[in-house]
């Protein structure tokens, strides 16, 4: 398998009100473009082989931009969606305390096979992870794979890729706009950055 640059997508107006937005496809806000344009000059200088994204339209925008500088075709999937949050979809985090008082979205890796209420498992989620990865698998070790994703797939392919139970999924942070690199090896998977937002540095 390649190497993978796995990046989440830039800021949107339900990320900066902190809402729930699964596969509501809400497009960047202006703070996004900004942090996908910071990406494109971050990664101008890698080899970029192959690019996968997303089909929701945030995610899409955001590989477009770093696409520009590569002259790379974005594949769009939708096995790199987003968590479908159902009923949550488009509430904050106080007006889920409010209405579910005992969800807590952090613990789903208990129990992995509870739906969100009119929404997706954590397992349904690492279903779709698991078969794009198996996507993956036409890529040779010396190849460069971008992935731009969101939140909830970029952590469960980690999780996958490092053998880690899901239980700890809500453990590993990817804020938007970070890159993610790992390497994969014969001899396993190599965790080479973690959210790295060091480009995103003083951008308003």
């Amino acid at each position: 398998m390649a190497k993978l640059l796995l990046v989440r997508h830039g800021y949107t107006q339900w990320n900066e009100a902190g809402r729930y937005q699964g596969r509501t496809d809400i497009g960047l806000s202006d703070k996004g473009l900004r942090q996908a344009e910071r990406l494109r000059q971050r990664l101008a200088t890698f080899r970029i082989d192959a690019i996968y994204s997303s089909d929701l339209q945030r995610a899409v925008a955001t590989a477009r931009v770093i696409a520009s500088q590569h002259k790379v075709e974005v594949m769009t999937t939708r096995e790199l969606q987003e968590m479908d949050f159902g009923e949550l979809e488009g509430m904050d985090f106080k007006e889920v305390q409010q209405h579910y008082p005992q969800m807590d979205v952090r613990r789903l890796g208990r129990n992995p096979e509870k739906n969100l209420p009119q929404g997706e498992s954590l397992s349904q989620l690492a279903a779709r992870a698991t078969q794009f990865l198996t996507t993956l698998e036409k890529h040779s070790p010396e190849e460069t794979v971008l992935i731009v994703a969101h939140s909830g797939p970029i952590r469960t392919i980690l999780c996958l890729l490092l053998g880690i139970s899901l239980e700890h999924w809500w453990q590993i942070r990817v804020d938007p706009a970070s890159l993610t690199i790992v390497d994969t090896l014969p001899q396993g998977t190599v965790l080479s950055l973690l959210n790295d937002i060091c480009h995103l540095a003083d951008l308003a």
